[in-house]
């Protein structure tokens, strides 16, 4: 899509979850009358959606009268299409995304941020670290070519010349760091450096959104006509959202074997899903959401955002964030 970043050839190599009961099914509730939604996911099943599972399992939706289907995403299942086609209501974005749609003409508002954070980082090893950005000049970064506009805009917010930077092409793998092929990586928080976590190699992670670069992810959209129509149940949808994820916050553990619990056949691993849930956590809340509740975002964090996606050849005004429904959630 455009210069912005190749999210699900990244999430292809995600992570995943093994293991048995979590939260538990709650039961006994009154009956309703159910208004049947979608929520559209960005990716394949994973503890990167296991707030969503919780509202589900908990009946947290169910007992205010809508019955949501969280339909998965992939590598052939874009999100914003069944937004605006309304076979869902709401997709799970990101803002580059978004942006690159609305300036091809979608209806398209943001309605809650999940991560307050970009998950990309730069990973290396500690004998060779890249602990700024300054310490990029000089190394080998390993990445996919769709993604040196990310690394460009890196660059420019932090005064670095990314012409003493080598970029070699490689698939999404830790393996070219640890064959000492390239000196550090671009990917995700949550996936590789977890992927080598789990074969016992320690390895160091530079958060890019620690350095300027402020995308908001795992973000919420919804079209104008849901705004204007439909608000009752963009309510009731992201009140369980929030619900959801707050509890998934109280034990990320228990989130990673109800993932697997709802999804037995997704080929996930126990021990690498909670490794991801728990890094997923810092990523998603902050003295933000503590302070307003999930989902949050400022007139501050927006500017950043507008600058950066600017870098990434997006250009969006403050109008594309929409925070009445999370106010209507949160009683603000």
């Amino acid at each position: 899509m455009g210069p912005t970043l190749n999210r699900r050839s990244l999430l292809g190599a995600g992570t995943a979850a093994l293991g048995a009961g979590a939260f538990g099914l709650a039961t006994g509730r009154p009956a309703l009358a159910q208004t049947t939604v979608s929520l559209q996911l960005s990716w394949l099943h994973s503890t990167q959606f296991a707030g969503s599972y919780i509202a589900l399992d908990r009946g947290w939706w169910s007992e205010n009268g809508l019955e949501v289907s969280l339909l998965p995403g992939g590598p052939n299942a874009p999100v914003e299409p069944p937004v605006v086609s309304g076979t869902a209501l709401v997709g799970i974005s990101a803002a580059d995304y978004t942006a690159a749609a609305i300036n091809q003409g979608a209806p398209f508002k943001i309605i809650g941020v999940a991560m307050q954070k970009n998950p990309f980082v730069i990973a290396s090893l500690p004998d060779n670290p890249v602990n700024e950005p300054a310490d990029l000049v000089g190394k080998r970064i390993g990445m996919a070519l769709a993604n040196t506009p990310v690394l460009e805009a890196l660059c420019t917010l932090n005064g670095v010349d990314i012409d003493g930077i080598e970029i070699v092409p490689t698939q999404y793998s830790a393996q070219p760091l640890l064959a000492g092929e390239v000196d550090c990586l671009l990917c995700w928080e949550t996936d590789l450096p977890v992927s080598m976590a789990m074969q016992g190699v320690e390895s160091l992670t530079m958060l890019m959104a620690d350095h300027g670069y402020a995308v908001h992810s795992q973000t919420y959209i919804a079209t104008d006509d849901s705004l204007a129509n439909r608000r009752d149940e963009l309510v009731t949808l992201m009140s369980g959202e929030a619900r959801g994820w707050e509890a998934y916050r109280g034990d990320t553990d228990a989130a990673a074997r109800l993932t697997l619990e709802m999804h037995p056949d997704a080929g996930l691993d126990l021990e690498t899903q909670m490794l991801q849930a728990a890094r997923q956590v810092p990523l998603m809340f902050s003295g933000l959401t503590d302070a307003n509740g999930f989902g949050w975002w400022t007139d501050e964090t927006v500017a950043a955002n507008i600058e950066t996606l600017g870098l990434l050849g997006q250009t969006v005004t403050p109008d594309l964030w929409d925070r009445s429904i999370l106010e209507e959630v949160h009683g603000t």
